[in-house]
C-alpha cells in the first residue's frame, strides 16, 4: 500500500521542507533571544534561508527537470557528476583500467621521468590467460649491447640531407594546444636527449626555437607557418622555415588519429599574439584547418607536392602522416609513387586510438583504423610494391613503454612517436580537461598563471629521463630476446593469446606480404593468409584520383 503522506508531501521534497523549517525555527530563536546579534542562530538562519531561496528558484526554473523534482538536494547530483573523474581516478580506478591510460601505465612514465625504480614486486597484475595478452619470447643466448642510443637514418636516394633520428620521439602537439612552458620543457628535453620534437600543425613557435632541439615541422591543411592570407600554401614562407638548420624533417599531415577526416578550428578568442606569429595569422583570427588540402587533390599531385617541399628545403627528408581510412586511397598513393617515381622519405602511421586533440565522440570512438591494422597495411603494401627499402615508417598511438615499441617494430615500424607519454613526463595527470583551458598542471593551457606551475628546467629533465629510461628498458628487452637492434624485432618474436587454451605468433595472425607481390598481374593466393583487402581494392585504386575505379 502506498503511503498517503507521499501524496501530500513527496519524500523528494523533504530536504527542501527541512530547509524551510530550519529557517523558521532559527528565526523564532532569534526573536526569542534577548541578544539576537550575539546568537549563533544567525548562522543557521542565513544557511537555511539561503537554501530555501535556492529551493524556491529550483521549483520555478524550467531548464533542469531534476531540480524541479528534487529542489535543493538535486544540486548534489551535479556536484558529484562534476567531480566524478577525480573520484574515479583517485578512489575507484584499478591499476589496469585503461581510461584511456591505466594507473600502472601512468606510474611507469612518472617513475622513468623521475629516474626512480620502475620495478614491480610480487608478479604481474595482468591476466596472462586473457585474450589479447602478448609477450616476447626470450633467448637462452642473450646479447650484450654497448649502447641504448638506437637510431634510424631517414632519407632515400633523392634526399640530400638525411636525418639520423632516435627511434623514440615526441609526437605532434601544437603550441596553442600545449602551453608555452610545456613546449619549452619538451624541446629542452629533446635537445638534451638528441631526439626529435614534432611541432604539430601549429607550426614553429618562438618557444620551439629557444633551446634548439631537433624539430620535425608538421604542415597541415591550414598551412600554418607557410600560408597566404587566404589559407593557401606560400612557397616563400615555407622555404624560410624549411631551411632553418633546426628543422630536420618536414611532415605533411593528411590525417590524425584523434579526428581523421575532420579538420579543426582554433577560435579567434584563443589566438594570442604568440600563436598568431607562429601560425601566420592575425591576432584574434580563427585558425581553420580544413578537412582536406588545397595544394593537391590527387595521389599524383601529393607526390609532386612532396618533391616540391623536398627541393625547397634543400633536400631534407619529406614525408606524410596519416590515419588509414579507405584502403583504395592508400593504394592510390602507392601507385602514384610507382607511376611518378617520386618516393617520400618516410610515412608516419597514426592509429585511431591515438590523439591528444579534442574531437567529437563519434570520431574519437568510431573513425579511423587502429594502429595495428594501419601499420601492418602500410608495411605490407610497401613490401608488395618493392618500395619498403626506400621509405622509413614511423608510428604513433598509445605508445609509452618499451614493449609497446617492440610490438610496433614487429608490425613494421622503424621508429615510434609518443604524445601522451611525453605529456605525462611533464606533469599531465590525465584530468581530461585539455580543451577547457583549466589544465591543473599547466600542460595544456594558455593561462599564464596556470602554466607557471610547470617549471621548465625540472620538467625538461623529466622529458630527458623518460626518453632515456625507456630506451634503456628497450635495450634490455632486445638483449633478452637475443637480438642486436630493435629493428630486428619481427612478427615471429611476439606471441598473442587467442583464448584460454590457444596462442598464436603475430606472424601467423598478421602475415607479411612477399616482396613485389603487388606488382604481379595475378590475384594474391589464399595460401598466403593475407587480408582480402588487397584483392578487393588494389586493382580499384588509381594514381590519378583518390576515388576508387568503378566496375
Amino acid at each position: 500500500m502506498s503511503n498517503p503522506l507521499k501524496k501530500i508531501i513527496p519524500l523528494r521534497y523533504l530536504p527542501f521542507l527541512g530547509c524551510i523549517i530550519g529557517t523558521i525555527f532559527s528565526f523564532i530563536t532569534l526573536e526569542l533571544n534577548e541578544s539576537p546579534w550575539e546568537s549563533r542562530a544567525w548562522r543557521f538562519f542565513f544557511l537555511f534561508g539561503a537554501l530555501t531561496l535556492v529551493g524556491i528558484y529550483d521549483l520555478m526554473q524550467t531548464k533542469m527537470s531534476i531540480l524541479r523534482n528534487y529542489p535543493v538536494i538535486g544540486h548534489l547530483r551535479f556536484m558529484l557528476e562534476f567531480i566524478r573523474p577525480e573520484i574515479r581516478q583517485y578512489f575507484i580506478e584499478g591499476d589496469n583500467d585503461e581510461a584511456p591510460f591505466s594507473r600502472e601505465q601512468r606510474t611507469l612514465v612518472y617513475s622513468r621521468a623521475k629516474a626512480v625504480s620502475d620495478s614491480i614486486p610480487f608478479g604481474t597484475t595482468l591476466d596472462v590467460m586473457a585474450p589479447g595478452y602478448q609477450w616476447i619470447n626470450q633467448s637462452l643466448a642473450p646479447t650484450k649491447l654497448p649502447s641504448h642510443d638506437f637510431r634510424v637514418m631517414i632519407g632515400n636516394q633523392d634526399c640530400k640531407q638525411p636525418y639520423s633520428a632516435s627511434i623514440f620521439n615526441i609526437s605532434a602537439m601544437s603550441f596553442g594546444s600545449l602551453s608555452a612552458n610545456a613546449v619549452l620543457a619538451l624541446n629542452l628535453g629533446a635537445y638534451k636527449g638528441r631526439f626529435a620534437h614534432d611541432t604539430g600543425e601549429g607550426s614553429i613557435s618562438i618557444y620551439h626555437r629557444v633551446h634548439g632541439g631537433d624539430l620535425i615541422w608538421e604542415i597541415g591543411s591550414g598551412y600554418f607557418g607557410c600560408r597566404n592570407p587566404d589559407g593557401t600554401f606560400n612557397e616563400d614562407k615555407y622555404t624560410e622555415n624549411a631551411l632553418d638548420p633546426q628543422v630536420k624533417m618536414i611532415e605533411i599531415k593528411l590525417s590524425q588519429g584523434a579526428k581523421p577526416g575532420h579538420g579543426g578550428i582554433l577560435p579567434g578568442s584563443k589566438v594570442t599574439a604568440e600563436i598568431a606569429q607562429a601560425r601566420g595569422v592575425k591576432v584574434g583570427e580563427s585558425c581553420i584547418s580544413p578537412n582536406s588540402h588545397s595544394a593537391f587533390s590527387t595521389p599524383l599531385e601529393l607526390m609532386h607536392f612532396v618533391k616540391k617541399l623536398r627541393d625547397l628545403s634543400g633536400g631534407k627528408p619529406v614525408g606524410f602522416k596519416l590515419c588509414i581510412g579507405h584502403p583504395w586511397e592508400w593504394f592510390g598513393i602507392v601507385k602514384a609513387m610507382l607511376e611518378s617515381k617520386i618516393v617520400p622519405d618516410f610515412i608516419v602511421v597514426d592509429g585511431a586510438e591515438g590523439g591528444t586533440g579534442a574531437s567529437p565522440v563519434e570520431f574519437t570512438n568510431h573513425v579511423g583504423t587502429p594502429l595495428q591494422e594501419g601499420l601492418r597495411l602500410v608495411h605490407n603494401t610497401l613490401v608488395g610494391a618493392n618500395l619498403r627499402d626506400q621509405i622509413k615508417i614511423g608510428c604513433s598511438g598509445k605508445i609509452i613503454s618499451s614493449f609497446d615499441m617492440a610490438v610496433a617494430f614487429a608490425l613494421g615500424a622503424d621508429w615510434c612517436n609518443s604524445a601522451r607519454g611525453f605529456m605525462f613526463s611533464v606533469g599531465c595527470i590525465q584530468a581530461q580537461v585539455c580543451d577547457t583551458g583549466f589544465c591543473p598542471t599547466g600542460v595544456t593551457t594558455q593561462d599564464p598563471n596556470r602554466q607557471k606551475a610547470l617549471v621548465v628546467p625540472n620538467k625538461a629533465e623529466r622529458v630527458y629521463n623518460f626518453h632515456n629510461q625507456t630506451l634503456k628498458a628497450l635495450k634490455e628487452l632486445v638483449e633478452a630476446a637475443g637480438l642486436s637492434h630493435p629493428g630486428e624485432i619481427d612478427a615471429p618474436h611476439i606471441v598473442r593469446r587467442i583464448n584460454k587454451n590457444e596462442v598464436r605468433l603475430l606472424s601467423v595472425l598478421l602475415p607479411e606480404m612477399p616482396a613485389g607481390q603487388l606488382l604481379k598481374d595475378e590475384p594474391i593466393s589464399d595460401s598466403l593468409n593475407l587480408p582480402r583487402v588487397y584483392n578487393l581494392y588494389w586493382n580499384k585504386a588509381q594514381a590519378s584520383s583518390f576515388a576508387a575505379i568503378k566496375n
